[in-house]
């Protein structure tokens, strides 16, 4: 089967959704299928394309399983509502131009979101090619930015929405990453075949991420050892509400040996240093390598998972997975009776409290540094857990499956 995927990153890059595309375009070829992915440039690192990679607004690379078109990004800041849209316009039309001459004629189109926009491209595609069209929704969009207030206004929130029910109408199948997400898209399609929303997690590789060792070079050289470490570990932006952390580390400053670690960067991490500026026990780690994530998870005693009010109920973080894989406890500060916070209850895996709440954050904190055994009984529980799940090939498989269905 020639299977042409569109993706906002793809490895080398270092985003979560780059590492989830990957992983599943490796088993697709593990299992004897051809791939043509079309992505950005390098960028995603320090938000401007990374060396070695100008010069070309379009480069193709050949692979053992098919082809990497990788076309401009735009990148710009987050914050610039009207650049950022041109940005996405102007990735989405390189990136829809480049697989409507995809050669081979893919025999299936596959689609991720963010942007949204994506979604337009693959439709073009997999009309063009008379191909199915299977859209990926990693982030429900516009509803995150609407909560976030990066969307405010009303014309515009309009034709996002328009936008995103015109594309959830011409796929054939929209995956989504648990039953929240799936209630929130069939809702927006009402009775135009709402079952055409499927649900396929992601994933974690837990032979690459396993329990480890806290004392390690990370810890070494970012003068950690011996400390008591509670950690957030990801993108530095408007979705995360990371002042929590730095009013937890703020209320626990007394406590001896504990320490508080942003590890990653992003359009809300020069607002937030400044905020922390000059407290003792918080500090800043650049985003590190994507070989290097199983070293860092292990470092950390406490894992953080803050997502702001009513993100949870449209966004699924991926580094979730990653930090019981690890078999570190998470205390999550998200909404109540969403996949995150039923995910850690029903692990037993940490504890999960309201969102945007400091006080509830700081006591979770603080009763897992008072009590570290108590700690360590999470993460077991909580990599027990992850063990059971679905494994990047088994993901596959259903991709594969779901493909195959469409295809007839």
């Amino acid at each position: 089967m020639n299977v042409l995927v569109l993706c906002p990153h793809f490895a080398p890059d270092v985003a979560p959704t780059g590492e989830v595309i990957t992983s599943i375009t490796t088993e697709l070829a593990a299992r004897g299928h051809q791939i043509h992915v079309v992505t950005s440039l390098p960028w995603y690192r320090q938000h401007r394309i990374e060396s070695g990679w100008t010069g070309r607004p379009v480069r193709t690379q050949t692979t053992d399983w098919g082809r990497i078109t990788r076309v401009h990004p735009f990148p710009t800041d987050k914050r610039n509502i009207p650049a950022r849209a041109f940005a996405f316009g102007g990735f989405t039309a390189l990136t829809g131009l480049a697989s409507v001459v995809s050669r081979p004629r893919p025999d299936v189109v596959l689609a991720m979101s963010p942007p949204l926009t994506l979604g337009l491209a693959g439709w073009a595609a997999a009309r063009a090619r008379r191909a199915p069209f299977v859209f990926n929704i990693q982030d429900v969009f516009p509803d995150v930015a609407v909560e976030l207030g990066v969307i405010t206004n009303r014309k515009l929130i309009s034709m996002a929405s328009w936008l995103e029910r015109f594309t959830y109408l011409r796929c054939d199948a929209v995956t989504v990453l648990s039953d929240d997400l799936r209630e929130n898209v069939a809702t927006k399609l009402g009775r135009h075949r709402p079952e055409r929303v499927r649900v396929i997690p992601n994933f974690v590789d837990t032979k690459h991420i396993r329990p480890a060792p806290r004392e390690n070079s990370y810890r070494q050289e970012f003068g950690l050892t011996g400390k008591t470490v509670v950690m957030y570990a990801g993108n530095v932006g408007f979705s995360q509400s990371l002042d929590l952390l730095v009013d937890a580390a703020a209320a626990l400053a007394h406590e001896p040996d504990l320490v508080f670690v942003i590890n990653g960067g992003g359009a809300a991490r020069p607002e937030l240093e400044r905020r922390a500026s000059g407290a003792p026990n918080l500090r800043f780690v650049d985003m590190q390598p994507k070989d290097r994530l199983p070293e860092v998870l292990a470092a950390a005693d406490i894992h953080v998972v803050p997502l702001r009010r009513g993100l949870a109920r449209s966004s699924v973080p991926s580094k979730m997975y990653s930090i019981l894989a690890a078999g570190r406890p998470i205390v999550a500060s998200v909404d109540p009776g969403t996949e995150v916070a039923m995910v850690v209850e029903r692990a037993g895996a940490g504890l999960a409290v309201p969102p945007d709440d400091p006080e509830a954050v700081t006591k979770a904190i603080a009763r897992l540094v008072a009590d570290p055994e108590e700690g360590q009984r999470m993460g077991a529980a909580g990599r027990a857990s992850v063990e059971r799940w679905a494994s990047p090939g088994a993901i596959a498989a259903q991709y594969e499956a779901l493909f195959d269905e469409l295809r007839g």
